[in-house]
Order: C-alpha cells, then structure tokens, then sequence
C-alpha cells in the first residue's frame, strides 16, 4: 500500500474504521463493487472517492466513472480490510431489502412464471432491477450465501413468521425475516427455479439449481422442499466444487494421521472407510484421496448421490434410484470397466456392501462412506449388515471416523484459564498439563462470526490389525474393538480434538459440542 501511495502520490486510508451507514444511496453501485472489489465512499465536488488496493486497474476506475458520472479520485487501502467493509455493505444492503405492499399484489401470481426451458442453463444472478423483487430477493440471498461460505440455506414458515437462516461453520443463523405472507411466493419461485411442480403442495420434493456467479463461476444449489404444518419449509445445499480445497495439509490431520491415511491409499488393493453425520467433511477427505490418485496410468470411477466435487480426469457417475441405478448397480458396471480405485458415495444396504467387499478381495482399492459415530462402530454396521466376519478383517484396511469443529479467529481469540482439576475431568492428560495446556476462548470481531473462523477435521483412524482382525473374527463388541484400536495407537475423536484446543486451534467449548467424553 505504501509504495502505491508513495508512487502514486495517493492518499492513504485505514478503512477499517469507515462509517458504511454513511455510504450515499447514489454511488453504491452493487454489482461494480462486486466485480473490481472497489469501494466509492463519497462524492465531492464532480469527484467520486474510491477505495482501492490497486490504482492501477483503469478498467474498475474507468467503470466507476462511466457509471456514476463522476471523475474517480483513488484512495489507497488494504485489501483484506476493504473486503471486510464491502461485505458490510453487502450485508446492509440485504437487510435493508424491502417488499412493498405494491410489490406483494403484483407477486400474487409468482406461482405462475414459466419455467426455464433448458435444464442446464444456468439462473444469471446478476437479473437487472426491473425483475420482481421476491427474485431479486432470492438471488441476493444465494450469492450472500456463497460470499459468507455457508453450506446450506434455510428458508422456514412458521405461525407467526417466516425466516431464513445460513449454516455457516456447522452453525445456523438468522439472516433476514421477510413478511410471513411472502412464504408461499418464496417456495414458488425456488420451486421454479429448480423445475420442481409448483403446484404440488402436499409432497417433498427435490431439485436442483444452477446459480450463475460473475462470468465463468457457477455454483450448484441442491434443493429440498418439504411440506410442514404452515406452508412448505425449503432447504438448499450449496454445492460448490471450486470451494473445496483438496489439500490434505489444511484438512486437519495429525502427523500419524496423515502419514497412515497416505500409507493406505498406496496399498494395491483394500477398502477405506470414512464415517460420521451429514456435513461433517466426509466428501472433502475422501477426494483428497482421490486427489492424491488421479494419475495418467489409473482408473478411477465414483458412483455419487449427488455430485458434489468436479475433479477431471475421474469419471463420476450420478445416483438415480427413480432411473434403477443404484450404488450397487453402478459399483456392478465399474467392475466391468477394468477399473483401479472406485468409490461409492455410501454403502447403505448388504448388496451394496457385498460387491464393495468383493471388489476389494480382488485387487481394488474401495473408498466409501457410512453414517456412523466411530470407527469401531463402523465395524460392527457391516457385520449387522449381514457381512462375514471374514470377509470384513480381509477387505477392510482404513476407517476414518470425522468431525468438523470450528477453528478460533486468529485475531480476535483471548486466553482461558482453567482449573487442573477440570482439565483432567475433559480428558487432557497429565503430561499435557504438566507442558503447559494454555486454552483459548472466542471473542468476536469483523472479521470473524462470533469468534470462529472456518473449520477443521478431527479425526479417528482405526487400521486393521492383526489384533483387530482377530477379535472381528472372535465377534468382539464395539467397545472392544475400541479398546483394541486404541492400543495399536489410534486417537479417538475426543482425543484428537482435545489436542486442537492444545495447540490453540479451537476452544474446549467448540470440543465440547461436536464430541463426548
């Protein structure tokens, strides 16, 4: 920034302190500040004040003047902290959306639009400002959704009002509430948008939305619509490939942790197995391995409901139960492709199972999903499944067990002091305090959401043993596998995020949420 203003002979600014309530109606110009990442802050004279990092971008000054009219002045600026003052205004601009009673009687028919013709083509989110408000109202609300990194949208009729809520973080959290009487219009209008039958009112239904994001991003929104007892609840899931960072150096895996699930992926054949509840980051480490094997001389094929991550070079296949391609359908077709490495998105039945077993016994390596709470756990599904025992020890050679825990904001996290006593009661352990357990708590600031910033993995890797492949073989309990794990050096859950909130990660609290004692 210096060498810009001293270059340059430009101002300075500290934007972090400007005032956006002060920003006039007349030079917010929404989309150009979206686009070049600038910021008009005032108007004197015929001079328009812009905010920028970066002087020497003539397009984004060039833009500003043509648009507003007036001549640009440059002042200089972090970009980091003009980010966090443009989401601001972002935000206000969202709450600040207003739905007259003029507009309610012209939207009283929203219902009724014609559907897109074209499947595949993509909903612009840029639609000009003479479309009716509930669109524009909708569009703003995915693309805040996307800025923010939420995963899901919330969209929520009640008795006594409606609102909409972000999952940001693995935490939701109310982001507007529009007039309760624009519920039903609402649901129309996503229902349009994801070629859903809008005139049925009585049954679930699920689509899907492709969200146009400046002029090559486009992001797919998987869509849920669900009858409740005052109007239909709609729920999205953000699907965006290019958000997930395939790096298994960011994902949260400890030294042995990560140095055990490379061991893995390199072996011929066998079956990895990650598990845990929905949105607990299993898709993101399973296509880090994947990563890690998409190579020129391998075969790699996934069967997926939906799919969530585009990775070239991989050919991934589309769930369609309604259509007869099962898991277990698609997993049968990949054995007759000469394939290297499949993966199934989940194993939910025994037939699914049996192939995926049978697969790894015949020089495969297998990677699939089960939605249990450990690793041991994991074991004793598919013996309920009806799997051999035998089978089981023989295939299965990683279970990843995972949750995703929120990472304090670097900034903003301020120390916690916490009696002896109560650490040993959460499970740190007498050498740890005897280093030193110094735990941080969240504070809060503006540029993180109530003192988190972003998640992290913990994780649980159970690998099959002698040991362990003899007590499966013995019908061993799943405490008992448990135990067994933990003698030939697993960490559990609880474990490995005790020890993020050792290392100052996260805080004992956010531990405390997403695992047990």
């Amino acid at each position: 920034m210096n060498s810009f203003a001293t270059s340059y002979g430009l101002p300075t600014l500290d934007i972090a302190w400007f005032d956006v309530s002060s920003l006039p109606d007349d030079i917010k110009n929404k989309k150009l500040i979206e686009k070049h990442r600038c910021l008009p802050l005032a108007k004197r004279n015929n001079r328009l004040i812009l905010a920028t990092s970066n002087p020497n971008n003539l397009i984004a000054l060039e833009e500003f003047q043509f648009n507003i009219g007036l001549h640009v002045e440059p002042v200089i600026v972090v970009q980091e902290a003009l980010d966090r003052v443009i989401e601001k205004v972002l935000e206000d601009d969202l709450d600040q959306l207003e739905i007259s009673e003029d507009d309610e009687q012209r939207l009283a028919n929203i219902g009724t639009d014609e559907p897109e013709s074209d499947n595949n083509q993509a909903e612009d989110a840029t639609k000009g400002a003479d479309d009716a408000p509930i669109v524009v109202f909708i569009n703003k609300l995915m693309t805040e959704a996307i800025r923010k990194g939420a995963s899901d949208l919330h969209f929520e009729p009640y008795e006594d009002q409606f609102r909409v809520r972000f999952r940001i973080d693995g935490i939701l959290t109310t982001i507007t509430k529009p007039p309760q009487s624009l519920g039903p219009r609402i649901a129309a209008r996503i229902k349009v948008m994801s070629k859903l039958n809008i005139a049925e009112r009585r049954l679930p239904q699920d689509g899907r939305i492709k969200l146009r994001v400046g002029n090559k991003k486009s992001v797919d929104f998987r869509v849920s619509v669900l009858p409740t007892l005052f109007g239909e609840k709609v729920v999205m899931r953000i699907l965006d490939s290019s958000a997930a960072a395939l790096n298994i150096d960011i994902l949260g895996f400890s030294d042995q942790q990560k140095a055990l699930y490379l061991q893995n992926l390199q072996l011929p054949q066998g079956m990895i197995l990650v598990t845990g509840p929905t949105g607990s980051g299993k898709t993101v480490s399973l296509y880090t391995g994947l990563n890690i094997l998409n190579t020129e001389e391998r075969n790699i094929s996934t069967a997926e409901d939906p799919v969530e991550i585009n990775l070239p070079g991989i050919n991934q296949v589309q769930i369609n139960p309604k259509a007869g391609l099962t898991f277990a359908g698609a997993l049968r077709s990949f054995l007759r492709q000469d394939p290297d490495i499949v993966m199934v998105g989940e194993i939910r039945d025994l037939e699914t199972a049996e192939i995926a077993v049978k697969a790894a016994q015949t020089g495969h390596m297998v990677m699939s999903t089960l939605h249990t709470n450990s690793s041991p756990e994991t074991l004793t599904r598919l013996l309920n499944m009806g799997v051999p025992a035998y089978n089981i020890a023989s295939s299965v050679s990683l279970i990843i067990a995972q949750r995703l825990a929120r990472k304090l904001c670097p900034k903003c996290k301020e120390p916690e002091t916490i009696p002896t006593e109560e650490l040993l009661r959460e499970g740190f352990t007498e050498a740890q305090i005897a280093e030193g357990v110094n735990l941080f708590k969240p504070k809060g600031c503006d540029a993180c959401t109530n003192g988190y910033k972003g998640r992290v993995g913990l994780y649980e890797m159970l690998s099959m043993t002698p040991n362990m492949a003899s007590l499966i073989m013995e019908g061993g309990s799943a405490i008992e596998l448990g135990k067994q794990a933990q003698k030939d050096g697993m960490k559990t859950l609880r474990q490995s995020g005790l020890q993020k909130a050792f290392d100052g990660v996260t805080s004992l609290t956010e531990i405390n949420r997403v695992t047990s004692h």
